[in-house]
C-alpha cells in the first residue's frame, strides 16, 4: 500500500515537473519600455475609472481604446506581447518594479503641479487682500464712523 502511494506520488511529481518552454516572441512584439508605459497608463486609467466611472460612461470614453490609439497598437498585439512577457515571471516581476518606479515619478510630478497651483492661488488671494487694505488695515475699518458698520466716503478736500 505504501509502495503504491509512493509510486503514484513519484509519477505525479514527474508529470508536474515537465519542461515549460518560453513562447516565441510575436512578430509585432511591443518593446519592454513601451510595455511599461502602457501598463503604467493602464493603472492610472483604472484608478481614474474607480474615482469617476460615471463621467467615463456618460462621455463614452473607452480607456483601452485610448491606450491603443496613443501607442498605435491593437488589442491582439497587446495580448500577444503581454502573454510573452508573462511567460517569464521573474522578468515580469522586474517590469512591475519598473512600473512602480514610473508611477512614483508621475506622482511626484503631479504633486509638484498641485503644490505650485496651491501656491499660485494663495498668492492671488494674498494680493487681493493687500489691494483691499491700506497700511495693513482693512478698507472696512478706514473712515468708518464709530456708530456705523458701513464705510463712509470722506471728501479729502473738506477734511483740510
Amino acid at each position: 500500500m505504501k509502495l503504491s502511494i509512493a509510486i503514484a506520488f513519484a509519477c505525479i511529481l514527474l508529470i508536474g515537473c515537465q519542461n515549460v518552454e518560453k513562447p516565441v516572441a510575436p512578430e509585432n512584439l511591443i518593446d519592454r519600455e513601451t510595455m511599461i508605459q502602457i501598463l503604467s497608463d493602464a493603472y492610472v486609467g483604472n484608478a481614474a475609472r474607480s474615482i469617476n466611472n460615471r463621467l467615463l460612461r456618460t462621455e463614452n470614453i473607452q480607456l483601452d481604446s485610448v491606450l491603443y490609439r496613443k501607442y498605435k497598437i491593437d488589442s491582439a498585439q497587446f495580448a500577444a506581447s503581454n502573454a510573452y512577457y508573462v511567460s517569464d515571471l521573474n522578468g515580469y516581476a522586474e517590469m512591475f518594479g519598473d512600473i512602480e518606479k514610473e508611477l512614483k515619478k508621475r506622482k511626484v510630478v503631479v504633486d509638484t503641479l498641485i503644490a505650485q497651483e496651491a501656491r499660485a492661488l494663495k498668492r492671488r488671494k494674498d494680493s487681493i487682500r493687500r489691494q483691499d487694505s491700506i497700511d495693513g488695515k482693512p478698507l472696512s475699518k478706514i473712515n468708518t464712523p464709530k456708530n456705523s458698520n458701513k464705510p463712509s466716503l470722506v471728501d479729502p478736500v473738506q477734511e483740510e
